[in-house]
């Protein structure tokens, strides 16, 4: 089967397939859909390989399209929405807005329940559907746990949920990171949520809060499918790895000459110890160390890093790799990598050499390999 690579990008999504055969290294669109519109996140859902893609239409709000054909035709979804504000009690001055501007990750509900889907949203909050979109149900005691009030904007104005896990041994486990305001779990598919994520360390904040798990800011969050227990983060400031499903983490060792800030985290498929990070200065800098691309990988578990450039511009690159801009296989072997500059890259051999694909797209929210 050829592999087809789905980008979303500040200008529509974008289906990029092999020209010429699976490893002629030469690339095209096949396809395009919602050009100019912002599409911000998609999914291929394993339960029925139909397409889901989230749009952020700014003044006209987010949006959900479904295509079962790959594709050649889309369907509307109804959008997650969440309940008038209160006027009493403790979120009547929430300074949080109540209504959804984006659907920032979407989650299958794993074999056992193909027709559930997932969506974490900004501002954060986390929904179930049990009729593959038509309908959404928020989760009720994540949103008004009062923990929530302490959250902050991270680079965003507010609160985002932007990072969902289906644990695919019991698909009632779900992981959801905020940035900023910690990883949580549910083990009953979000009718109660628990604080997880110990042993983060929040170096921008004071040494004595450094360490609460409700004001982290996870950038990222990756499970390997061959152990789901491990799971890797991408911390602001920190990489971080779990093996016990995202319930405590440890830090791993820095990038030597480099260090361990940046936005994306992937984890390999088939490897527990192996995970992709792409660098970046940290902060308000954000764009590639020394001006120059790489991307570093483990395969013993965060010990130690090796880094690779080759097919990478090594001056004046300015790219960011958004959180969901780096996507990998299930062989983990080939991955695609696209940054705020519309570049894209693609590795046949596990990150150790890239292939500068594209120069002209959008600004690049997300790729997912079909």
């Amino acid at each position: 089967m050829t592999q087809k690579l789905m980008i979303g990008t500040r200008k529509g999504l974008f289906v990029l397939v092999p020209s010429g055969g699976t490893n002629s290294g030469i690339w095209a669109v096949q396809q395009t859909a919602f050009l100019g519109d912002p599409v911000v996140q998609t999914l291929v859902n394993p339960a029925d390989g139909s397409w889901i893609a989230s749009l952020a239409l700014g003044h006209f709000g987010p949006k959900l399209h479904r295509s079962i054909d790959q594709g050649k035709t889309w369907e509307e979804l109804t959008a997650p929405a969440l309940p008038p504000k209160p006027e009493a009690g403790p979120f009547k001055d929430d300074p949080t807005p109540w209504s959804v501007e984006r659907v920032w990750a979407l989650a299958g509900g794993g074999a056992a329940h193909p027709t559930r889907l997932w969506a974490a949203t900004m501002p954060a909050a986390v929904f179930r559907s049990d009729d593959l979109g038509q309908s959404w149900r928020l989760s009720e005691g994540f949103w008004q746990d009062e923990r929530r009030l302490q959250w902050m904007g991270g680079g965003n104005d507010h609160p985002a949920a932007h990072t969902l896990i289906v644990d695919p041994a019991d698909s009632n486990h779900v992981v959801t990171a905020i940035s900023c305001g910690g990883t949580w779990r549910t083990l009953d598919a979000g009718e109660s949520w628990q604080l997880a994520g110990k042993g983060f360390n929040a170096e921008f904040m004071p040494p004595e809060m450094a360490t609460e798990p409700n004001i982290q800011d996870p950038h990222r969050l990756s499970s390997c499918a061959a152990e789901p227990n491990v799971v890797w983060c991408q911390l602001h400031g920190g990489i971080y790895r779990s093996t016990d499903f995202a319930e405590n983490f440890s830090r791993c060792s820095a990038i030597e000459d480099i260090g361990d800030f940046g936005f994306a985290i992937q984890a390999c498929p088939q490897s527990p110890k192996r995970a992709w990070v792409v660098p970046a200065v940290a902060d308000a800098k954000r764009y590639a160390p020394d001006a120059a691309m790489c991307v570093a990988r483990t395969d013993d578990g965060g010990q130690t890093w090796q880094v690779f450039r080759q097919g990478l511009p090594q001056e004046h690159a300015y790219d960011l790799i958004y959180r969901h801009g780096l996507a990998v296989t299930p062989d983990g072997q080939t991955l695609a990598m696209a940054s705020t500059t519309g570049n894209l890259w693609i590795s046949r051999d596990a990150g150790e050499s890239w292939q500068h694909v594209s120069a002209h797209l959008a600004p690049v929210a997300c790729l997912e390999w079909v």
